[in-house]
């Protein structure tokens, strides 16, 4: 089979090789892979911010779909042919997540969907929505998940809540759209003008440009008619939690998930924080549980992913140099084979 490996740390050193199939053991079953999609994780992971002791050769990428082909003994959750995705974190099957978990998570410090065929523990795999595409139903593990705890777990967002969502990228779009299922209204702040407009034309009711109104906690207060947001998920870190804080309600809640301006926060104002009790929820992905409850309403509401474009497997390394860039709307796919027809707007 071909698998990417990485042989060093930086993308110069990713190779696509070849490698024997592997064997499924008791409890485990094999896949053959169908699509993956992109985090800023993954170029994390290959640039040796992550795990500067990984271990090479190793097979990068966290999020994937595949085919079941062979199961191993002692399995009974599935059937050969199933659609599953693996669970990020694997062994986190449900409540809060064991310790040590990210110790145990895909694309880092474990091995990577990105390999034609791959071997999981059945019970870290989950089946995906039948209606979606294997590149849409390759974006749920971790953006998916991630943004779901963060709207349905965390923030129990209600209709008729005030939800603001940060940027345009893969969490995101996905928080924007599991706010919307949720009747919220949502508040998008981008710094793409053409970002900010796809957002409002997939269902936010408003947005701002952080670039030309930095200081857009005040729009959100003006939006909000001085209340605040019930909700913000925050993906800049050190350079937006305080505007996050400033921008809730009392009693209000940020979720913290990304890291995209630093990942300290020595210049948060305290003061602020205890005067709008203001709840601070980091956000780790998600549990299994938490995964078959987001397939369930992604199934029931017809929802779909939303997919900037689509790689052909041979040109892993230009899609992983695209996210890089950062000029998407959603996420990047890459997929084993052709690309289903009707997967993205552009293919790539």
């Amino acid at each position: 089979m071909k698998t990417y490996e990485l042989q060093g740390f930086g993308l110069d050193n990713l190779r696509l090789v070849e490698r024997p199939v592997p064997v499924p053991g008791p409890g485990e079953a094999l896949i053959r892979m169908r699509a993956v999609t992109l985090n800023p994780r993954d170029l994390g992971v290959i640039d040796g911010f992550y795990f500067p002791d990984l271990r090479f050769p190793f097979v990068p990428v966290s999020d994937g779909v595949g085919e079941i082909v062979e199961l191993g003994p002692g399995t009974g959750r599935f059937r050969v042919g199933d659609r599953v995705a693996g669970t990020f974190a694997q062994g986190w099957n449900a409540g809060d997540p064991p310790i040590g978990w990210h110790t145990r998570s895909l694309g880092g410090p474990l091995d990577g969907m990105l390999a034609e065929y791959v071997v999981l523990p059945e019970n870290g795999l989950v089946r995906v929505p039948e209606h979606l595409t294997d590149a849409e139903a390759a974006a749920l593990p971790i953006a998916g998940l991630t943004a779901w705890q963060a709207v349905a777990e965390v923030g129990r967002v209600r209709a008729g809540e005030a939800v603001v969502v940060q940027g345009t990228g893969g969490v995101s779009v996905f928080a924007l759209q599991f706010a919307k299922l949720h009747g919220a209204r949502v508040f998008v702040v981008s710094g793409s003008a053409e970002k900010l407009k796809r957002a409002l034309q997939l269902g936010a009711d408003a947005g701002v440009l952080h670039t030309e109104e930095p200081d857009w906690d005040r729009r959100v207060l003006e939006w909000t008619d001085g209340r605040g947001a019930d909700l913000v998920v925050d993906i800049g870190g050190s350079a937006t939690l305080g505007r996050s804080v400033a921008a809730i309600r009392p009693g209000g809640t940020v979720c913290l998930i990304g890291i995209m301006s630093g990942a300290a926060a020595d210049g948060l104002q305290l003061v602020p924080t205890f005067l709008k009790r203001a709840r601070l929820q980091g956000i780790n992905v998600g549990s299994r549980d938490m995964f078959e409850a987001m397939n369930r309403a992604i199934a029931a509401n017809g929802l779909r992913p939303v997919i900037d474009r689509v790689y052909s497997f041979d040109r892993a390394i230009d899609a992983l140099k695209a996210l890089g860039e950062g000029r998407h709307f959603g996420k990047i796919a890459i997929e084993f084979g052709s690309p289903q027809a009707g997967n993205s707007p552009v293919s790539a």
